[in-house]
């Protein structure tokens, strides 16, 4: 019973929209009704600004890390209960209950939960984005790679059947959840990343 308690939490916290919440104490109403509609740090980057943008992808990233932390130096999770936990956090951003189960893509959220469960990994990763993304400058495109690279990296760094488990399903919804960009990157009218 305490595990799925655990795991509820670990949803709910996932599913706080970050920003949301931010744009809307800033004075820029809600994200959803502006630019790609999304409520995660790329489009609030894009619409309201730098300073939320990064705020944003912060918070996201935290509350991903947050449950998979505590699974892991509170609670002592194996590698099975943590990984659980770590979908939980994640499917909480993607379908949050507080939004009608319209979430954002995971991509940050991933970044925070993949920081805890294998630095190594996550450093692979996130050398396989800011390759990608200063070669050609979408933000899709090595957030995909990344989300395609990582289940590899961390059974090359853990060797753990579970956490790999665990970041195959994150990461294939990752990449489901960006399918109308690869739809636009295959057209060539996906939008860049503008400094």
């Amino acid at each position: 019973m305490t595990f799925i308690i655990v795991l509820l939490a670990a949803y709910l916290i996932g599913a706080i929209p970050t920003g949301l919440l931010l744009t809307r104490l800033a004075g820029g109403g809600d994200i959803r009704n502006t630019g790609s509609g999304n409520i995660g740090a790329t489009n609030v980057y894009r619409t309201v600004g730098r300073k939320l943008g990064a705020l944003t992808l912060v918070g996201d990233a935290a509350k991903g890390a947050l449950p998979v932390l505590l699974a892991v130096t509170v609670l002592g999770y194996d590698h099975s209960h943590t990984g659980a936990v770590a979908v939980a956090a994640f499917l909480g951003h993607c379908f949050p209950v507080y939004l009608g189960f319209k979430g954002g893509k995971g991509v940050a959220t991933a970044l925070g939960i993949y920081l805890v469960l294998s630095p190594p990994a996550m450093l692979g990763a996130f050398l396989v984005f800011v390759g990608l993304v200063w070669k050609w400058r979408y933000i899709s495109l090595g957030s995909i790679s990344a989300a395609a690279a990582i289940p590899l990296l961390v059974w090359l760094f853990e060797g753990s059947l579970p956490l790999l488990l665990a970041t195959l399903v994150i990461s294939c919804i990752v990449i489901l959840r960006h399918r109308t960009n690869i739809q636009r990157l295959l057209r060539g009218s996906e939008n860049k990343f503008k400094t």
